[in-house]
């Protein structure tokens, strides 16, 4: 037996999980993240409120702190290779903050610094495919004035020479296999990996987000890809399609984990087929920082939402830790949260481009809600969220026939993701606590 802390140093909130390697889910807490002086400041207070339950043998962490993994994506064709450098990079845990396609001019590197990311993604081409592109923009990278580490993943016969730039002025990079090695497929797993890899080592120690070398030491993954990771292992679990929704103060992320079946495992026939284990990010749904965002893209979508939510949206937009301070607050609260959710899972459903299928969500068994809006509601609130998805008819998505709506009201799915790889039968225990402990067999 073993007590195995799992940390995620969010942008506003640190959270923790205690579980027990035989028992399971021991005690959670959580703490504000003390970006102003030390995030380890936090953690510490972590410590202390988890202390009584015994001595902690092992921590695992993530962590979106100061913005989390800020990512770049340099590409071939907008339709192709960029939109599948896009999709691997969101699947990798990282906010893509700029993505540009083609041969880069100095206008495009200007705008590729001026969105200060963290890490570069350069894709381009299919194996034994032109190699003109990708090696152009190597060499742009290569000269320009940008900080920025570099993940290589485009043609694999290129990559050699694509090093060799990079290597000639310094740059530091990391070679994964190609997201795109021919038409119609699409293979994550090298470039995420990379992109993991490189965030541990340039980027989270690079943050000034705490003093030493603790921090960095601990964190294994950016939050959002110990979630994905966590998803799949609740479908494992399920032995079922998973969607995911997290309303939270500045996006509301939808990660969905799938398994092609019939008809849907043609869909290889897209340009750039889809990514079963997948997320998607909306940058202007957010419940605090982004809330006019969420009436306005209400409004476009023709989701009706009560007259005072514009009026209210502004008020905590103005002031993002605002709470609600009462049952007209909490209800509009609620309101916000409904709109995001019903607009971010349709935004995910729906074809990614020009020649892509909508994604395959007919078959979901669960639908998970998370976010503090959700955690913090009672079962009615939830209900009335969640509810709204799964019978979103007139959204232009196929919604599942038959699904579960549930809450992961403890936070767990990102302590399931640190689990997967180093404790697998844990995390497949702590995922049956998402689902509120119902076996697998069971659909209600």
């Amino acid at each position: 037996m073993s007590r195995l802390l799992c940390v995620d140093f969010g942008s506003t909130f640190t959270k923790a999980a205690l579980v027990d390697s035989s028992d399971g889910l021991v005690a959670t807490a959580a703490t504000p993240t003390t970006i102003g002086t030390d995030v380890l400041d936090g953690y510490r207070l972590l410590r202390e409120q988890l202390a009584s339950h015994g001595q902690v043998n092992e921590v695992l962490a993530c962590s979106s702190a100061g913005g989390g993994l800020r990512l770049a994506v340099v590409g071939y064709e907008r339709e192709v290779t960029a939109q599948a450098g896009h999709r691997v990079g969101l699947s990798a845990g990282a906010r893509v903050c700029h993505v540009t396609s083609g041969p880069l001019t100095g206008a495009d590197v200007a705008a590729l610094r001026a969105a200060r990311p963290d890490l570069v993604l350069l894709v381009g081409g299919t194996d034994g495919g032109n190699a003109d592109v990708l090696l152009h923009n190597a060499g742009r990278i290569a000269r320009a004035r940008l900080g920025a580490p570099v993940v290589v993943a485009g043609n694999a016969e290129a990559q050699a020479e694509v090093a060799a730039l990079l290597e000639s002025t310094g740059r530091r990079y990391e070679r994964a296999d190609n997201v795109l090695p021919r038409i119609g497929v699409i293979a994550p797993e090298g470039a995420r990996a990379a992109i993991r890899r490189a965030f541990l080592e340039h980027v989270i120690g690079g943050k000034g987000l705490s003093r030493g070398p603790k921090f960095a030491g601990m964190v294994q993954a950016p939050t959002p890809d110990a979630v994905l990771d966590g998803v799949e292992v609740l479908a494992q679990h399920l032995d079922g399609d998973v969607l995911v929704v997290d309303i939270g103060g500045a996006t509301t992320d939808v990660y969905s984990a799938l398994r092609p079946q019939g008809e849907d495992a043609g869909l290889a026939k897209d340009v750039v087929a889809p990514l079963w284990q997948s997320r998607t990010v909306e940058a202007d749904l957010g419940m605090r920082w982004n809330a006019e965002g969420v009436v306005e893209a209400a409004h476009r979508e023709h989701v009706a939402v009560p007259g005072a939510l514009a009026a209210y949206a502004a008020t905590v937009a103005r002031d993002p830790s605002h709470l609600p301070v009462d049952a007209t607050e909490r209800a509009l609260d609620l309101d916000l949260a409904r709109a995001a959710a019903l607009v971010a899972v349709r935004r995910h459903a729906r074809p990614a481009g020009p020649g892509s299928s909508p994604r395959p969500l007919a078959d979901v068994r669960v639908v998970v809600g998370s976010g503090g809006v959700l955690r913090h509601a009672d079962e009615q609130g939830r209900a009335d969220v969640l509810g709204a998805v799964v019978a979103d008819h007139a959204g232009g998505w196929r919604v599942p026939r038959d699904a579960t709506v549930v809450t992961d009201a403890a936070y767990l799915l990102f302590a399931v993701g640190l689990l997967r790889e180093a404790h697998p039968e844990v995390a497949l225990r702590l995922a049956r606590a998402v689902t509120g402990g119902r076996p697998a067999d069971v659909v209600v």
